[in-house]
Order: structure tokens, then C-alpha cells, then sequence
């Protein structure tokens, strides 16, 4: 264990996804700079018996390529996607976890609501078969900290492990915990994201009852129905996946000859202590985390030039992020300055809840490292209750800093700042 340095730097140097819009990095990077969506009907049970009929679903992924075919038999998507990203960071990383340093690599990983899908499973056979049929697995297979423990078990890193749970926030906060942890001093090396598989009928309808759930415009397709700060907006679409990254102490890094895509130079978090469903008024408690990121290490907010934002696609929920970024950035928010670029990439996935975040911040950093800017697709009118510049195309722009920002239920509140990284 080292001792604490608070001044130690730290990076970003492998990525890797599973989501709606692809399952490696390089697909999903280059799905998100051309506005593919990954929205389409819902396939996992009869849509038609719903109102709102999109979802984002991951497709063409086969867990068995990725973790031991028992172990996939006994645990369910949330897992395999967090295991399938994190082993995909950890080979684009280029990283051997090998005796000699497997204490020094930890794992901060999570999910918002775990493997509830064996639960359901196995409560139908509880029903239907008796209490001798419900499988002796389930339970340490469905935890929320599954995921984390697999990771360690599939990978070999026994340094810190950890699982975060702040509903959709869960992703930033795990990343944002895992840079301190590093300056802590108690590992040099962290795979870090989340995963989430929400899409469970019985969710699904909690959510439309609810009314969360969003709806196409009249004559458009189901890829329209997510459309972040858009004036017709009306709700959400559920979408799962996983997202990991490695970050690591830089000085680490480049005594290795790593890549490094960006820096961590930024983290906040704070809750609204408010309400369990809608975020307080003015996104109080989402300015304060994005203010707390910026001071943590004095990033001039003036040279923050992109925002991956929340933005669900929520009536309430965009306009109090957008009046959350006014009160940080000021008039630099502001669709006529052209200053703040807002790049809401749930347009093309949907909210995979827990995954988020994490798959947010794996756009964020390719947002920095590529110094492009994935436009916001289905944006096509502008909202002055949500005045922000959001642009349907991609931009080639300079960008120095990038923030990622998610809001989660039960008043969660996490931002996280990448620096582009120059070689300095």
C-alpha cells in the first residue's frame, strides 16, 4: 500500500462497452459519431399489449465467448456484460495482471439494481415447481456486488474491490471513486464502470405507470423516441449494456508505455435529499456535484467544452439539468453562444440505467481523445425552458475538457471531468 498523494495524476488507458449501438469500443464509437440509434421494438417479451414499445437492447453477444460457460448458466446479463467490458478495457489497455501485481489492481464496479431477473426466475419456480427446485446459485449470483466479485474471479485483480449502487449515477461515481482510490494510495490500477440489464417486463410497466416512458412523434419511427432536450420531448426508453475503463496512476502508465486517451481531473457527487423520483427544483443538488468536480482540482470552467449530459429525454428531468448547467456555466450554457457543446448520446442507447454512466464516460473520453463530438440525434426543436446548445450533427471541434454528468433515483448526483491529454 503507498501513502496518500492527492496531487497524483491519474489516466484513462483502455475502454471497453457493450451496448445498443455495438459490443467493442471501435463499433460503438463509430455508430455514436454517425447518429446510429440503437432503439428498436422490444423483443424481450410481446410488445404489443404496450404502449411504449422501444427499448435499447444489446444484440449479437454470446456471454460464453467472454466467462466460464457455468458460470454464465448460474448468473445473468448484468454480470456478463460488466465482465465482457471490463476484459475488453483490460486488453485495449494492454494490461498483464499477473502474481507480481494482481494486489495493486483493484475493482470498482456496479450496478443499480442487480441480477433482479433471477429473483422473478426463481420466485416462478418457487410458484411453480416448490422451494426443493429454486437453485442454490441464485442468491450470491444476483447481488448487486456480483459483478465486481466476477470480475476479480474472471481476471485475476484481488487489489480493492468495491461495488457502487446510485441507481443511474452508479457508472460516474464508480469511475470518480476509483481515480481518488488510486490517490488514496491503495491501488495503482482500477477497472472501473457498471452494467445493468433493466429490461424486465415488469419494470418496463412500473416505469410506463410511472410515466417515464417515452413515445415517438406522430409518423416517426421508434428510433425517435429518445430526444434529449428537444421541445416535444416526453420520456425516457430503457436500455441495457455494460461499461468499463482502466484507469490508472500516469506515472504507471508511462513507465509501461500505455496509451493514454485522457485524464481524470475531476470529480463531484452530491444528493438532493429531495424527493425519490424527480430531481429538486433547479437541479440544486446536480450543480453542486458538477461545481464540487470542478474545484476538486481547479478545472476553469470557462475551458469545459463539452457536456455528455443526463438528459433522459424527460420533460422535468432535462429542463432542471439544463437550469443546473445555467447556474455553473452561466450564459456559456446558452444555445445562441455556441460555447458549451451538449452531447446527449442516450438519443442513440436509451437509459441503460446503472450502465449510464459508465457508458457516458466511455464516450466522454473518446469525445476528448478524438477531439469529436457526437451529435444529439432526434433533436430538431429548440426548448427556451431548456436553453442549452445541442447539436444533431457531429462536430470536429477543439476540446480541452469534458464533463459527464448522471442524476440518479433517489436524488444521486455525479460529475466527471477528462482532460484532453497532450503528452505532458
Amino acid at each position: 500500500m503507498r501513502q496518500p498523494d492527492y496531487t497524483r495524476r491519474v489516466v484513462i488507458t483502455g475502454l471497453g462497452v457493450i451496448s445498443p449501438v455495438g459490443n467493442d469500443k471501435a463499433t460503438a464509437w463509430n455508430n455514436l459519431v454517425n447518429g446510429v440509434s440503437g432503439l428498436r421494438i422490444v423483443t424481450k417479451w410481446d410488445a404489443e399489449k404496450y404502449t411504449h414499445k422501444a427499448a435499447g437492447e444489446v444484440t449479437d453477444f454470446d456471454a460464453k465467448a467472454w466467462m466460464d460457460p457455468k458460470a454464465v448458466r448460474r448468473s445473468e446479463p448484468a454480470m456478463w456484460y460488466g465482465v465482457a467490458a471490463a476484459k475488453q478495457a483490460i486488453a485495449d489497455a494492454g494490461l498483464e495482471i499477473t502474481d507480481a501485481n494482481r494486489e495493486d489492481i483493484g475493482v470498482v464496479f456496479g450496478t443499480g439494481a442487480g441480477g433482479q431477473g433471477l429473483m422473478i426466475e426463481n420466485w416462478a419456480i418457487l410458484q411453480e415447481r416448490g422451494p426443493d427446485r429454486v437453485a442454490p446459485t441464485f442468491i450470491a449470483n444476483g447481488l448487486v456486488d456480483s459483478t465486481s466479485g466476477m470480475i476479480a474471479i474472471e481476471t485475476g485483480a484481488i487489489g480493492h474491490n468495491m461495488c457502487v449502487v446510485t441507481a443511474c449515477s452508479t457508472g460516474t461515481n464508480a469511475v470518480g471513486e476509483a481515480a481518488e482510490l488510486i490517490r488514496r494510495g491503495d491501488v495503482h490500477t482500477v477497472i472501473a464502470g457498471s452494467s445493468e440489464m433493466p429490461l424486465l417486463e415488469v419494470a418496463h410497466a412500473g416505469f410506463g405507470n410511472m410515466r417515464g416512458l417515452g413515445s415517438p412523434r406522430d409518423g416517426h419511427a421508434l428510433a425517435d423516441t429518445s430526444r434529449p432536450f428537444d421541445r416535444t420531448r416526453n420520456g425516457f426508453v430503457l436500455g441495457e449494456g455494460g461499461g468499463a475503463l482502466i484507469l490508472e496512476d500516469l506515472e504507471m502508465a508511462k513507465a509501461r508505455g500505455a496509451h493514454i486517451y485522457a485524464e481524470v481531473v475531476g470529480y463531484g457527487a452530491a444528493a438532493d435529499g429531495w424527493d425519490m423520483v424527480q430531481p429538486i427544483e433547479h437541479g440544486a443538488g446536480s450543480a453542486r456535484a458538477m461545481r464540487i468536480a470542478l474545484q476538486r482540482r481547479g478545472v476553469p470552467a470557462e475551458e469545459v467544452d463539452v457536456i455528455n449530459p443526463h438528459g433522459t429525454s424527460t420533460p422535468v428531468g432535462d429542463h432542471r439539468e439544463a437550469e443546473a448547467i445555467w447556474t455553473v456555466f452561466g450564459d456559456r450554457a446558452s444555445a445562441g453562444r455556441q460555447s458549451l457543446l451538449i452531447s446527449a448520446t442516450k438519443s442513440m442507447t436509451g437509459h441503460m440505467m446503472g450502465a449510464a454512466g459508465a457508458f457516458e464516460a466511455f464516450a466522454t473520453v473518446m469525445t476528448v481523445a478524438e477531439q469529436t463530438v457526437p451529435g444529439t440525434i432526434n433533436y430538431s426543436e429548440f426548448d427556451p425552458e431548456c436553453d442549452v446548445w445541442v447539436s444533431n450533427e457531429t462536430l470536429q471541434r477543439p476540446v480541452r475538457y469534458a464533463l459527464s454528468n448522471n442524476i440518479g433515483l433517489g436524488g444521486h448526483n455525479g460529475a466527471i471531468i477528462f482532460k484532453r491529454w497532450d503528452g505532458r
